[in-house]
């Protein structure tokens, strides 16, 4: 996975992952695509910021995040009666 836009100084945002000499870092990206759905939008506000900085940011957020089986409780059990299907 090449990532060559993100960036890691610790003397510039305290150390985050950033996209590129930008003042913008990955989580703030994710942030802005959940507050601009629309990309064109988004663009306007941050004409620096470019489709593969916003691919990058999202391949390092990802590969942040961590897969992991989540056991359940043995007593949990759905109630059928409460299921949306059944109203």
């Amino acid at each position: 996975m090449k990532l060559d836009r993100i960036t890691i100084n610790p003397a510039r945002m305290n150390g985050q992952p950033s996209i590129r000499d930008l003042r913008l870092t990955v989580r703030r990206v994710i942030e802005l695509l959940a507050l601009y759905p629309d990309r064109d939008d988004l663009r306007r506000e941050y004409p620096k910021l470019e489709d593969e900085d916003i691919r990058q940011a999202l391949l390092c957020a990802a590969a942040c995040l961590d897969d992991r089986i989540v056991e359940l409780p043995v007593t949990y059990e759905a109630d059928p009666s409460t299921s949306i299907a059944a109203r």
